[in-house]
């Protein structure tokens, strides 16, 4: 990575949100990304916390500029998990107002999550560029865990969110999901990407928290 590009990968219950229980059993990684250089970060999935993901991005001197959503679950964007509250989306608007990013295939489904309105949102379709400061993150859209799933490629960095794991990949069977398309998704938008580039997953579940995309097609039984 270079000088000028900045990527934090911040995990639930030992990052921010500690001492819940829930919050680190699903373990899910919010990410930071941007440029070092101009201090200036959009946010990928800010969940569970969102006041201590905003401290995370103080300490490191940066100014979070827009979110980046990668799908509507609420353990990403927050709203109802099950009957818990998750905080998400709208406590950051209230706290740090910016855009969100998000593609059209999900903002519905995220309005109904967070009760945010069309003004609040920025769509995002796959090959949009979005930039924080001079570093620019390229959408691709990646649907199959939901319509409108998107993970982003920014220089060596591809953070995918629900859509790929380093073993395995998203669910299909909740709302939203298609097994075809994920297939399609995995076989003819991924499989073709750089071996060098570096998969940071939207949870962490293996024991690595990323790994370069030539390991993860050796490895990961999904491209088998």
């Amino acid at each position: 990575m270079d000088e000028q590009f900045y990527i934090r990968q911040l995990k639930s219950g030992e990052h921010f949100v500690q001492g819940n229980p829930i919050a680190g059993q699903m373990a899910n990684f919010v990410y930071l990304v941007g440029d070092s250089v101009k201090k200036e970060c959009l946010v990928v999935d800010p969940a569970w916390d969102v006041k201590g993901i905003v401290d995370c991005a103080r300490a490191d001197d940066m100014t979070i500029v827009g979110v980046l959503c990668t799908h509507f679950h609420p353990d990403h964007v927050g709203g109802d998990l099950f009957g818990h509250h998750v905080e998400g989306l709208a406590e950051l608007m209230a706290l740090n107002p910016c855009k969100v990013h998000c593609h059209p295939g999900d903002i519905p489904y995220v309005k109904m999550m967070t009760g945010l309105s069309d003004g609040d949102f920025s769509p995002t379709r796959g090959g949009d560029v979005v930039s924080a400061g001079d570093v620019e993150i390229t959408c691709l859209h990646t649907p199959g865990h939901t319509p409108g799933s998107q993970c982003f490629r920014c220089r060596k960095a591809l953070i995918a969110g629900d859509t790929l794991f380093l073993e395995g990949c998203g669910r299909t069977d909740l709302p939203g999901g298609d097994p075809e398309e994920m297939r399609r998704t995995i076989t003819q938008r991924l499989a073709t990407l750089p071996d060098d580039l570096i998969l940071y997953p939207g949870h962490h579940y293996s024991r690595s928290r990323h790994a370069d995309m030539g390991h993860v097609k050796k490895t990961n039984h999904i491209f088998r």
